[in-house]
């Protein structure tokens, strides 16, 4: 189908952009992790194989043109490329975030028979020592070989780095890591407070201040290398994130793993369960939660009071006032 065009969330007859999160187990337990994800942290009743390819089917039938697949690791789930494949056949783009442990030699020919877009990975050092500081369980020699395999099968993976105060001191390194792996995208911003950086925070936050003094360094060492890895930076953090996006929604969701429909990840709302209903219905819901006095509510308080953020990864009904969200 086509979509309507026009400059707000209303004008669309079905989102832009899709957000899933196929699972919320991963291989490592980060420190950062938004979704506070770990080897025993999936969901309680997350969505089936036949769900997801359900799923995956209303995307193509939407026309949504873009989806991005993070968790938890999107590549440890068995159906993942039973999913990739109907996007891809449907002709929807594909971003994928992962750890790269994954990736071996048959994942990249399938990444490059599926036309995959985006191959985010992360890499939080430019050392082994410093990337599983940051990433306990994790492995910066696997994250390392699959940026540099993906690069030599044309692939041009993105190098995510996200600053703590563990790895601060090393973030240029770690940029020039991302220029000699052949890297096409350093990929960093804020750290978000949200999930299990939100928990640490105090411990692991750097001050704006510091970020910025930094992501110039960054930027000045890009250009003695001559630009050849681009920076994309976040611009905002996470609440200034929110205020943004209530003030001018964009045109996507956010699917959660037992495939509950949010807003935003700053967001505990839900507005939908594709459990119980489909993808055209669930947006229809998303549209009109952006416009609910409790939401806005929430992003205003969250402004003065960040511990609200601890919430998260929760999944309020924003339309049950039962929830007793004043008292929170």
């Amino acid at each position: 189908m086509t979509h309507e065009r026009g400059a707000r969330i209303v004008d669309y007859s079905a989102p832009l952009f899709l957000a899933w999160q196929l699972t919320n187990r991963c291989t490592s337990f980060c420190l950062h992790c938004c979704e506070e994800s770990g080897p025993d942290k999936a969901w309680k009743k997350e969505l089936s194989k036949e769900e997801a390819l359900s799923l995956s089917r209303q995307i193509v039938e939407l026309g949504i043109p873009y989806v991005a697949f993070g968790g938890g690791e999107p590549l440890f789930v068995e159906h993942a490329w039973d999913v990739f494949e109907v996007l891809s056949r449907g002709g929807a783009q594909i971003k994928i975030e992962t750890n790269g442990l994954a990736i071996d030699s048959a994942a990249i020919e399938r990444l490059k028979r599926l036309g995959i877009s985006s191959i985010q990975i992360s890499v939080d050092g430019s050392t082994p020592e410093i990337h599983e500081r940051v990433r306990p369980s994790g492995s910066w020699k696997k994250a390392v070989d699959a940026l540099k395999a993906l690069s030599q099968a044309g692939l041009e993976p993105e190098f995510v780095f996200v600053p703590n105060r563990l790895n601060l001191e090393d973030a240029v390194s770690a940029y020039e890591l991302a220029h000699s792996l052949g890297a096409r995208l350093f990929v960093t911003g804020p750290m978000m407070r949200l999930g299990r950086a939100a928990a640490a925070w105090d411990r692991l936050s750097v001050s704006d201040e510091a970020w910025k003094k930094t992501l110039k360094k960054i930027k000045e060492r890009a250009e003695t290398l001559g630009n050849k890895v681009k920076i994309s930076a976040y611009p905002w953090d996470i609440r200034r994130e929110a205020v943004v996006r209530l003030q001018n929604p964009q045109s996507m969701v956010l699917v959660v793993p037992d495939g509950k429909v949010k807003l935003l990840n700053a967001l505990p709302f839900y507005a939908a369960d594709l459990k119980k209903e489909e993808l055209k219905s669930a947006w229809d819901k998303v549209v009109k939660a952006w416009e609910s006095p409790i939401v806005k509510k929430f992003i205003d308080r969250m402004q003065e009071n960040p511990e609200l953020l601890l919430h998260a990864n929760e999944c309020w009904d924003s339309w049950d006032e039962s929830k007793q969200f004043d008292q929170r």
